[in-house]
């Protein structure tokens, strides 16, 4: 008979710079899969970060990347009991939206890339959350969620970025994305780079 039960958990979170008078928005971004938040925050260095404020949550599943055992990575879900550890992830981030709550007094935007996009995804369909944008990257939106779920966000720029050589994702499965996302996103925009399947902080820097 499987089981479960409730207890108190911790969990990390990375932010870049510092909360200050000048700092315009806020970024809350979910890394994919294999990546800790320190790794996945680096890649956010290069944007201005007196005006920007980012806060990358920490996937709670870690595990190790290599016969050695020394590189670390992690990933936010699994299919094995989706159900009540997606609870739990959305537990959490609500944990560091309360930490950070002066940030997200801020223009807030909401970014995941690749399971990452499932994580926001949700967060946003769990809460109505007044965001500048939202921004997808290389990820696929989760089935569950249709245009009544998401009917909060219908006028929120809401922009999917992908690369042209991303191994993930073939053609006919981007324009069924791309459909869907049309039809739960008035306000939905495809952004494309020449890159694989990679954050790249120059695809959004129109945000910055």
């Amino acid at each position: 008979m499987n089981k479960n039960v409730s207890y108190q958990a911790y969990n990390t979170y990375e932010t870049l710079s510092e909360l200050q008078l000048n700092t315009k928005q806020t970024w809350l971004a979910c890394h994919g899969i294999g990546y800790l938040s320190t790794s996945f925050g680096r890649l956010f260095q290069t944007l201005d970060l007196e005006r920007n404020y980012i806060i990358v949550p920490q996937a709670p599943s870690k595990y190790y990347k290599d016969s050695a055992y020394q590189k670390v990575g992690a990933s936010w879900l699994t299919r094995e009991n989706t159900e009540i550890d997606t609870r739990s992830v959305l537990n959490y981030l609500d944990a560091v939206r309360e930490s950070e709550a002066k940030a997200f007094q801020k223009d807030v935007i909401l970014l995941g890339y690749s399971q990452g996009v499932s994580i926001i995804a949700r967060w946003m369909a769990r809460h109505r959350i007044v965001c500048k944008a939202v921004v997808f990257i290389s990820g696929g939106f989760p089935k569950e969620l249709d245009a009544r779920a998401m009917k909060f966000y219908e006028d929120t720029p809401i922009y999917h970025i992908v690369g042209r050589n991303d191994p993930y994702f073939r053609d006919q499965d981007i324009e069924k994305e791309r459909q869907r996302l049309n039809h739960i996103f008035p306000n939905f925009k495809e952004i494309w780079h020449d890159g694989g399947h990679e954050l790249r902080t120059e695809s959004f820097e129109f945000l910055v």
